[in-house]
């Protein structure tokens, strides 16, 4: 298994980069993945938070996870309304 050296998000790409043991640099399209897999604001909002705060996190998500099913289980959408 490869280690991940280093992990950042790189705000002039718009893209997580991980930089692994073998040299390989994996960078990942955030604005792409977005528009694949949130759909609600508050799916989007939770994306972000961990681009910005765990982008190791997002990483694993992504490369080794349903972001979907990851999305639906933390985000659950209630209206203000109860008429």
């Amino acid at each position: 298994m490869r280690k991940v050296l280093s992990c950042e998000f790189n705000l002039d790409t718009a893209c997580v980069e991980l930089r692994l043991d073998d040299g390989t640099l994996l960078s990942i399209d955030c604005t792409a993945v977005e528009n694949e897999v949130a759909n609600s604001m508050y799916q989007r909002s939770e994306q972000d938070w961990l681009i910005y705060n765990d982008p190791l996190s997002y990483a694993e998500l992504i490369l080794n996870g349903e972001p979907e099913l990851y999305l639906k289980a933390v985000t659950e959408y209630e209206s203000l309304d109860k008429s």
